[in-house]
């Protein structure tokens, strides 16, 4: 890798195949989300871009989990969510439980490797992230306390991305309890982690600027990976209606919310946010229901019923190309830190 910089999977449409060629091609990796995609789907998006020519890349795959532990507290917040839905005309879907096309997705990943797969929202056995490194995979996982951090470690991960408080979207952590805590600030949390292992780490959360990135570097990580820095970039699959909240002064603050999907997860704070502060933990069960209302609030224009994730640094976000950004983040063609696998 020419540049410590890695472009995040952001899944549910964020992450292109050319938001990932753009980047490769600009001496940064890219990641591709199969995070909601069936298993040829992934794969699709994955010949697009060796097609592409832009160079090595990885594939992020969440892990899945339980099923949610209160399925009548499902039942009474997603009827709670009736209003909104009659708003928009739309109709709410079903909180169904899916493993997110699991099995499948490991079966294509090991038969067509690419350079790295990480795994976010858990860690697989051990045998899972032997078979990739046999296959030609580098392994990352995706961690956000030190426990994580070793047990990673201890499965035989390549490298461990480090998910800091800031960062956008889902909090990837292993455990989705009720604490409802932010989670540690990134460079607090890359020098605890250091302690445990003295694996790659790649920093991720907030980081918009190469004070940012360098910042982390000198905290112990290998390279910087950013997603809300990519989001407004025209090689971004984000929404125009999402691209244009992040500049518009009317949102100055992102909170954790589980109102969308159940699951911690950073975004700009709407009124969807605020009316719903009471959401059971429950993912992806409330993500399925909620889908059809957020695709209804996107199509109606209203920022007020859908997620805009985004990390806390988002005001940060430039329309630039994503190879500018790259340029950004990190001018020059290398790092002093080690290189991670991959």
């Amino acid at each position: 890798m020419r540049r410590p910089v890695v472009v995040a999977p952001m899944a549910g449409g964020p992450t292109t195949v050319e938001l990932v060629i753009a980047a490769s091609s600009a001496g940064a990796l890219g990641f591709l989300a199969a995070g909601y995609k069936t298993a040829a789907a992934m794969r699709a998006e994955m010949d697009a871009v060796e097609a592409g020519g832009g160079g090595p890349y990885g594939v992020n795959v969440f892990v899945p989990g339980a099923p949610a532990p209160d399925p009548a507290a499902v039942a009474r917040y997603v009827a709670g969510l009736a209003a909104d839905a009659e708003a928009l005309g739309a109709q709410l879907g079903e909180p169904d439980w899916n493993d997110d096309d699991w099995d499948a997705k490991i079966a294509a990943l090991l038969a067509h490797p690419p350079a790295a797969v990480s795994f976010t929202f858990g860690c697989p056995d051990r045998d899972i992230l032997a078979a990739f490194r046999a296959a030609g995979s580098a392994v990352w996982v995706t961690v956000t306390e030190p426990v994580e951090a070793a047990l990673a470690a201890a499965r035989g991960a390549d490298g461990l991305c480090v998910q800091g408080a800031g960062a956008g979207a889902h909090r990837s952590a292993f455990a989705d309890d009720s604490r409802g805590a932010p989670g540690y600030p990134l460079l607090r949390l890359l020098r605890h982690v250091r302690q445990e292992t003295g694996l790659p780490l790649v920093a991720a959360g907030g980081i918009m600027s190469q004070q940012d990135a360098a910042a982390a570097l000198a905290a112990g990580a290998a390279a910087v990976q950013c997603g809300t820095a990519f989001l407004r970039c025209p090689e971004s699959g984000a929404h125009p209606l999402h691209k244009a909240a992040l500049a518009d002064p009317r949102f100055t603050r992102t909170a954790i919310t589980r109102a969308f999907s159940g699951r911690p997860a950073r975004g700009l704070v709407n009124r969807f946010m605020l009316d719903h502060p009471d959401a059971p933990r429950a993912y992806p069960e409330i993500n399925s229901a909620t889908r059809p209302l957020r695709a209804a609030a996107v199509a109606a224009g209203d920022v007020d019923r859908t997620s805009l994730w985004a990390g806390e640094g988002f005001r940060a976000a430039t329309a630039r190309p994503a190879a500018e950004v790259v340029e950004l983040l990190w001018p020059g063609p290398t790092s002093r830190n080690t290189s991670l696998p991959g």
